[in-house]
C-alpha cells in the first residue's frame, strides 16, 4: 500500500521534468532557426518598393543589386532627396554597403570634386575609370559611380568592410526593378478630393441651390 502511494508524486515528478525537458530543446531548436532565419539574405520585397514609390522615388531610379555576402534591408528602402532612391545592405556581421540612384551627372573633370558618399565636402578624392565606371576612394570610404542615362548608380562603404571587386561586380550587374502599386493609383497621389461630397449620411452630393430650392 505504502509503494502505491509513494509512486504518485514520483510519476508526476518525472513527467514535469520531462515535460520542462522537451520544452527547453523546443526552445533552443525554434531560437537556432529564427536566428538562421535573420542571417539568411532575404530579396527585394515587393512592399519595400511599393514604399519607396509613395515617399516619391521616381520608378525609373529604383534599382537592386546583388552584393556578394550582403543582403538588402527592406527597412531601410526609401526615398534620397527629391525622387532620389537609397538602401542599405548588410552582412551577416554588420558590415554595410549603401546603394544611392539620383539624377546627375560625372565626369573625368568633376569626378575628384565631388564628394564619396559617406565623406564631407572638401575632403581628397582619389578616382579611376575603368570599364565599370568611377572608382573613387576619400578617407576610409570607397565606391563605384556609374552613370546610367540621366542618373547616377552609387555603391560605397568602408575599406576595411568591402573590397573593391565585390562594389565593381554589384554596380557592373546592377538592374531596374519594375514595381505596380497594388493601390491602383499612381505613386504619392490619391483620389482629388471633392469639396461637395459630405462625410456623413449616403454620400450625395451637396446641392447648394440657395433659398427657395
Amino acid at each position: 500500500m505504502g509503494d502505491c502511494w509513494d509512486s504518485g508524486p514520483m510519476t508526476r515528478v518525472i513527467l514535469i521534468s520531462l515535460g520542462l525537458a522537451i520544452l527547453i530543446v523546443a526552445l533552443v531548436v525554434g531560437g537556432r532557426a529564427l536566428l538562421r532565419g535573420r542571417e539568411s539574405p532575404g530579396p527585394f520585397s515587393q512592399a519595400a518598393a511599393e514604399q519607396a514609390l509613395h515617399q516619391g522615388v521616381a520608378p525609373d531610379l529604383i534599382y537592386a543589386v546583388e552584393v556578394k555576402g550582403f543582403a538588402i534591408q527592406n527597412m531601410s528602402v526609401g526615398a534620397i532627396g527629391d525622387e532620389g532612391f537609397g538602401a542599405l545592405y548588410a552582412s551577416n556581421d554588420g558590415r554595410t554597403v549603401q546603394l544611392r540612384i539620383d539624377r546627375g551627372a560625372m565626369t573625368d573633370a568633376t569626378c575628384a570634386g565631388t564628394p564619396v558618399t559617406g565623406t564631407g565636402p572638401g575632403a581628397p578624392v582619389r578616382c579611376e575609370r575603368d570599364e565599370a565606371g568611377w572608382y573613387r576612394v576619400s578617407g576610409e570610404q570607397h565606391e563605384y559611380v556609374a552613370a546610367h542615362g540621366d542618373h547616377l548608380i552609387r555603391l560605397a562603404g568602408r575599406l576595411q568592410d568591402v573590397d573593391r571587386a565585390i562594389l565593381k561586380a554589384a554596380i557592373t550587374g546592377a538592374r531596374q526593378v519594375t514595381v505596380t502599386s497594388s493601390t491602383g493609383t499612381s505613386p504619392g497621389t490619391g483620389p482629388v478630393p471633392r469639396g461637395d461630397l459630405p462625410t456623413t449620411g449616403d454620400g450625395a452630393p451637396i446641392q447648394n441651390n440657395g433659398p427657395g430650392g
